[in-house]
C-alpha cells in the first residue's frame, strides 16, 4: 500500500485525468487500484490509498510521461507519499 497526497486545482479536472490517462499509466507500473479521499481540513488536498508496491510507485514517478499527466490533472507538483514509520497488530 502507498498513501499519497497532492493539492489539486479542481477535483473534477483531476478526476477526469486520474481515472483515464492516469489509471492507464499506473497500471503499466503495477498499480492494482486506488481509493481517493478529500482532506477534511483542506478542500484542495486529496489523499490516495494505492494498492501498489514501493518499486512500482517509484517506477511510476520516474516515468517521463508522468509529469505531463500530473500537470493535466491540475496537481500542484507531483504526489508525495506518506512516510511509513511502523506497524502495530491492533
Amino acid at each position: 500500500m502507498i498513501l499519497a497526497t497532492a493539492k489539486v486545482d479542481d477535483f473534477d479536472s483531476f478526476w477526469s485525468t486520474f481515472s483515464t490517462k492516469g489509471a492507464e499509466k499506473r497500471r503499466q507500473h503495477g498499480s492494482k487500484g486506488a481509493q481517493v479521499l478529500r482532506d477534511p481540513n483542506d478542500a484542495d488536498r486529496i489523499w490516495v490509498v494505492f494498492d501498489w508496491d514501493e518499486e512500482g510507485w517509484q517506477s511510476f514517478l520516474s516515468d517521463p510521461e508522468a509529469a505531463a499527466i500530473f500537470q493535466e490533472a491540475g496537481m500542484d507538483g507531483r504526489p508525495q507519499a506518506a512516510e511509513f514509520i511502523r506497524r502495530h497488530d491492533a
